[in-house]
């Protein structure tokens, strides 16, 4: 009987082994965005590939919005603008103004795929969904680009009567701005400056907390429990601790405002109710991903009431269901939900009370 436990114990970790090497060695990404966004950096001109409905280089007096969508760790960024496109379509007369936007992080093996110069930057794996260094050609964090195309859309120079940013991104994406919303720079300093910022994040595998409050599997907010057998589930991208480079001040004080801002911050988060696969083959496995539910449905509903219990008063969050959708970034975006969240247009019928 011990012969065969340990049988099934091994067989169980070839197949963790095997998933984990499946998921590192994923195939290059099939499709690449038709434009180019360049940076000038200290160290040389780097770039993404982009979508974009307008010449960023060009003035356009008539838009007064910009729509960005952010795609998820598959990186088929042509299917999440097309999403986009045809929520724009949808919203008709509500998007005539907008510009529609969707830049694309790739990975290492995508670089020789497609025979980019080095110009390009890449990361490791999904490492840029949580704001980290590309591997090259220099060390710019994901959200240092975000903070460059905020840039580009908002200059006046282009967009004169640009008024608003909606960022939307879907379970990497949605991931990424998770992080971003609460710690980006160039965000706050349009919103200080009276340009409307706001987040749609739809289907995320994990998000960030503040402390070490989790979900208990009855659902019950408290301390962590296993933090000795899981000593990473408060370490970033889940917690403050070993911020990347980008996040200079991590300070207990200044965390304690982002955190005071964020609450306040205009962020929808869209959750499909169907997305409730525990062994969703991109869904975040480790303990610290765990620690926050058992799948992103329940994850992003117990994250929403984390928030909600610590701010109370000030609270400001919405939380949206997207009825009979999984893990489908293209049918979250252009749903009537994704429609409303990203357009203001029409209305989401499974809105969570504050």
């Amino acid at each position: 009987m011990a012969r065969l436990r340990a049988m099934l114990l091994a067989i169980s970790l070839l197949v963790l082994l095997a998933s984990a090497a499946a998921r590192a060695a994923e195939k290059p990404v099939a499709k690449l965005a038709t434009r180019v966004f360049t940076l000038r950096t200290r160290d040389g001109d780097v770039s993404i590939p982009l979508e974009s409905s307008l010449d960023l280089s060009t003035v356009h007096p008539d838009i007064t919005q910009a729509a960005i969508v952010f795609h998820g760790k598959g990186r088929n960024v042509e299917g999440y603008y097309a999403a986009l496109q045809r929520a724009a379509h949808e919203a008709g007369a509500n998007a005539q103004h907008t510009l529609l936007m969707a830049p694309q992080f790739l990975r290492e093996e995508d670089i020789a795929a497609h025979g980019l110069s080095k110009q390009f930057l890449r990361w490791r794996e999904g490492s840029w969904t949580a704001g980290e260094p590309a591997t090259g050609p220099v060390s710019l964090s994901s959200f240092d680009l975000i903070d460059a195309l905020l840039v580009a859309v908002a200059d006046r120079n282009h967009f004169p009567n640009l008024a608003s940013i909606i960022l939307v991104g879907h379970s990497g994406g949605g991931q990424l701005l998770n992080r971003y919303a609460i710690v980006g720079t160039q965000a706050g300093l349009l919103a200080a400056a009276g340009m409307h910022i706001r987040f749609v994040i739809a289907n995320p595998s994990s998000f960030f907390y503040f402390d070490d409050t989790r979900p208990r599997p009855d659902g019950v907010l408290a301390p962590y429990s296993d933090a000795a057998s899981c000593p990473k589930f408060d370490r970033w991208r889940y917690g403050p601790t070993g911020a990347p480079p980008y996040v200079v001040d991590t300070s207990p004080a200044t965390w304690q405002k982002r955190e005071a801002d964020y609450a306040v911050a205009d962020v929808i988060y869209l959750l499909g109710t169907d997305d409730t696969d525990p062994d969703q083959v991109d869904l975040d496995t480790s303990c610290a991903g765990e620690a926050e539910g058992p799948d992103r449905l329940d994850r992003g509903k117990a994250y929403f009431r984390y928030l909600q219990s610590r701010h109370e008063q000030s609270f400001r969050q919405q939380l949206w269901f997207v009825p009979g959708v999984a893990h489908f970034g293209n049918r979250m975006i252009d749903s009537r939900c994704g429609v409303a969240a990203v357009f203001d247009s029409g209305n989401c019928a499974t809105i969570a009370s504050p």
